[in-house]
């Protein structure tokens, strides 16, 4: 039976279908949905680690008792559990082991571009890129057979347009995979110095039966179409390139992606007399096949930003113009990326701009409060960096710096990285203001649980941290619960921490608007005791629109959680 799938979820099918029985994953754009998916299916066991190197830890200890086990992320995830991964490839797996990463050429999500292929290189790892969703599913599979017989964890890599399209997958049964023994082997599993010595030797004998595989595995497909020019290409630019270049030219589509194959690739290029290498992001082929003496046309015709298109791989190979875009013939608003209506963290960046705040940003929703007109974080870095670089700045500039400096994370950010740099502050007798945005969810990568809401992937009630007490532990003495849509108490609470001789933390404690339980209702407007003095603009909220016949509120896009209601000076706003 096939079924329309996204990449995400035939990974997931795959992983089904290969016989998975342990998978931990930390949630990220594109690769959450994999996870999300897996869930279905009653016979694995899932779960959303705090971060992405506990989760890794869990899918290895997995294997080395016997299970196939997976461990997916987004690419700056794969940064996080670079630690264990790089240790791993020399113990190698009992039960097959297979990491996920999507990286997000484009950026339409994240903080960078980097290219996942160089850790594969760098940690000595099989590396298989599908180019859509059938072979999502079919790779995913035979990443377990690669697995199990060369002694290796596999890494499958996507990208945002693999893991966002849909193609059509065939549905097959789920293999019997028995557990495999485990036995106790120090020299494999203990990796101090001596053992790692003696299995390092293992890793380059492996790495080499790998690239004899490379040379004749399907993974790896060839398309003579030209005797004038090849393309060497992978992933989700082997499809770009065939929709722009279709029959015209020849095709080595690499499959895998490290180690590759030698003779594969100087073969294919003595049968063409021109050879493009189109890959997005960094010139990994291109430098590799240079290297073999292969002389290509790389990215001195293709750009290293972003995404690729098939009308500027069209225009780079043929010269051929295609209309990238149909033009409208009238303007189309700006419509730039903005908070939720009712989002808590609005209020919050609304004080923190109010009182000139200097504020060390992190990673989530909350990083649109560097939005205009709320503009109100400095800097936002990665996972966690926002409680340590606040510790930095705050050493670097000294007290008076301080006091107008405050660290914003969210309770799921705070749980994956935050935790050590507030110990950092405390033990380094710092005096930072910490502000944790608790909206009861991980919001952005959409409203997965996490270890402060008291429930598992699966819904089921488990122990719930308590952040005041988590707080407490480590050394703050000085934690307050406010909740920033009583805009005044909460402005209030910030000057009191910030002015205060000692660390501390204030939860700012109000759920996403976009939860189920959250129920805001009626909408807000604006009464004819209105000033015209656009207070309420300052907010940022998408329901609120300033025009000829002065501001007004969209009864549409309102859900009536009574902010602007909060800091209008004139009592002008009310609840219809």
């Amino acid at each position: 039976m096939k079924k329309l799938m996204l990449g995400n979820q035939a990974v997931a099918r795959g992983a089904y279908e290969a016989g998975v029985t342990v998978v931990s994953s930390y949630p990220g754009t594109p690769s959450t949905e994999i996870t999300e998916n897996i869930v279905k299916y009653d016979e694995i066991y899932v779960e959303w680690a705090p971060n992405e190197k506990v989760a890794a830890e869990v899918a290895i200890g997995a294997s080395i008792a016997g299970a196939r086990s997976m461990s997916c992320m987004k690419h700056v995830g794969m940064n996080v559990m670079a630690d264990p991964m790089f240790t791993v490839s020399y113990i190698g797996t009992n039960g097959g082991l297979v990491f996920c990463v999507a990286d997000d050429p484009g950026m339409h999500s994240s903080q960078n571009e980097q290219d996942s292929r160089h850790y594969a290189r760098a940690a000595k790892l099989t590396m298989l890129e599908p180019s859509d969703s059938r072979e999502c599913k079919e790779f995913t599979k035979k990443a377990y057979e690669i697995s199990e017989k060369y002694d290796i964890p596999v890494i499958v890599r996507l990208s945002t347009r693999v893991s966002h399209s849909q193609g059509l997958v065939e549905e097959c049964e789920r293999e019997n995979v028995e557990l495999k023994p485990y036995e106790k082997n120090i020299a494999k599993n203990v990796m101090m110095p001596a053992n790692a010595k003696k299995r390092h030797v293992d890793v380059e004998d492996r790495n080499n039966a790998l690239k004899e595989f490379a040379e004749n595995t399907s993974l790896n497909q060839v398309e003579i179409n030209s005797e004038e020019i090849g393309v060497i290409t992978s992933g989700i630019s082997y499809m770009y390139a065939k929709e722009a270049l279709g029959d015209r030219v020849s095709y080595l589509k690499l499959g895998m992606v490290y180690p590759l194959p030698d003779k594969l690739l100087k073969d294919f290029a003595k049968k063409h007399k021109k050879v493009y290498v189109i890959e997005e992001l960094d010139p990994i082929f291109e430098e590799y096949c240079k290297s073999l003496g292969i002389e290509v046309i790389g990215k001195e015709k293709f750009t290293m930003l972003g995404e690729y298109t098939p009308s500027m791989i069209k225009k780079a190979v043929f010269d051929e113009d295609e209309a990238e875009s149909v033009n409208a013939d009238f303007d189309i608003p700006v419509r730039p990326p903005v908070m939720c209506a009712g989002c808590p963290h609005r209020a919050t960046f609304y004080v923190l701009k109010k009182l000139g705040l200097t504020v060390s940003g992190d990673i989530g929703c909350y990083t649109l409060g560097a939005v205009a007109p709320l503009a109100s974080v400095d800097t936002t870095i990665c996972m966690g960096a926002s409680v340590s670089a606040a510790h930095g700045m705050a050493k670097a500039r000294g007290e008076e710096f301080n006091k107008k400096l405050v660290a914003v994370v969210g309770d799921s950010t705070f749980i994956h990285s935050g935790i050590t740099g507030l110990i950092d502050i405390v033990y380094n007798k710092g005096n930072n203001t910490v502000i944790i945005l608790d909206n009861s969810i991980t919001g952005m990568t959409g409203h997965q649980d996490n270890p402060t809401t008291g429930f598992t992937i699966r819904k089921q009630p488990t122990k719930q941290v308590d952040l005041e007490l988590l707080a407490k532990a480590v050394g703050i003495d000085r934690v307050v619960i406010a909740d920033p849509f009583d805009v005044k108490n909460f402005e209030k609470v910030v000057k009191a921490e910030v002015e205060a001789e000692e660390p501390s933390v204030i939860i700012a404690q109000r759920p996403c608007a976009l939860l189920k339980t959250v129920n805001y209702t009626g909408h807000c407007e604006i009464s004819d005791k209105c000033k015209n003095c656009k207070m309420c603009m300052k907010l940022g909220c998408p329901a609120i629109t300033a025009t000829q016949d002065g501001v007004k509120i969209d009864p549409n896009q309102c859900n009536g959680c009574g902010l602007c209601i909060n800091v209008c000076p004139f009592g002008a706003i009310n609840k219809a």
